[in-house]
């Protein structure tokens, strides 16, 4: 959907957001006019990608080179039994795409290697990060420095779950590695030297779907300039107790990622990472 498309059936499929009054018509046409890229459809990126593509995100792009496994059911929502042994992103594209025949779905099969993630990284209005893997998600965080990208973080492991967004449309903006250095164990939410991992630890299925709405929530208003997200603030959720903590943190001014960006023209070049990751 064109941002000039907005015919009866647009105003009345998305009629529900358009009559919110700080939303309305110009922020629909917004999201009809933009780019997400998802990398990874796990549990978060199943509840993600499934209301991108519900509330008119016309283009979508799903990357995740792994396979549906039984075992994924139990949280991966966005895909299905007959699925199985199928790639995830195509699954997802499929379900995506029953929802919603009016956007453009492009899945990516391929697991990313640091030039991959920035050349899709360079294309996109936001990038959402649904994926297990502290490597990968420092070369996302490295890519949208680079090419001044909006990131949305989420991460999810047994009852514990966390979301963040970082803008680097603003000047003053933290990255993820401010947050979390890639040489620190702060929190094994982000850091997965430990390979703690839902095969090992478990994970209580809702838990990846509340994390996985929240980040498109922070998307759209990434997207649209409504609302405030979340930038500059950490929400922890204990999904035992369903209490909810927020941590506020600032750019580093010694980060050696973002705050070297500022100073120079560019960024420092990315750096090879391993090409795989596991999504949640």
């Amino acid at each position: 959907m064109r941002e000039d498309s907005m015919n009866d059936r647009a105003l009345l499929r998305y009629s529900r957001h358009i009559l919110l009054e700080e939303f309305g018509v110009e922020a629909q046409q917004k999201l009809a006019a933009s780019h997400a890229l998802v990398i990874g459809a796990g549990g978060l990126g199943s509840a993600a990608l499934l209301y991108l593509a519900s509330a008119g995100v016309s283009e979508i792009t799903v990357v995740d080179g792994d396979d549906v496994d039984l075992t994924n059911l139990q949280r991966q929502i966005i895909h299905r039994e007959s699925g199985i042994g199928s790639n995830k992103a195509l699954s997802a594209a499929a379900s995506m795409r029953a929802l919603n025949a009016d956007i453009c779905v492009t899945p990516v099969t391929e697991r990313l290697s640091a030039a991959t993630t920035a050349e899709y990284v360079s294309k996109a209005d936001v990038v959402l990060d649904c994926t297990d893997n502290f490597a990968t998600r420092h070369a996302i965080n490295r890519a949208c420095v680079r090419y001044q990208k909006p990131l949305v973080s989420g991460a999810a492991i047994r009852f514990d779950g966390q979301i963040t967004s970082f803008d680097f449309r603003l000047a003053n903006s933290p990255c993820y590695h401010c947050l979390f250095p890639d040489d620190s164990a702060i929190d094994d939410l982000a850091n997965d030297s430990d390979e703690e991992r839902c095969a090992v630890m478990g994970v209580f299925a809702p838990l990846v779907g509340i994390i996985g709405a929240m980040q498109t929530a922070e998307a759209l208003r990434l997207l649209t300039g409504v609302g405030l997200p979340l930038t500059g603030r950490l929400q922890m959720l204990d999904a035992r107790t369903m209490s909810w903590q927020t941590v506020k943190f600032k750019r580093d001014s010694s980060c050696s990622v973002c705050a070297k960006a500022s100073e120079v023209s560019g960024v420092p070049p990315l750096k090879q990472e391993e090409e795989s990751y596991e999504t949640i």
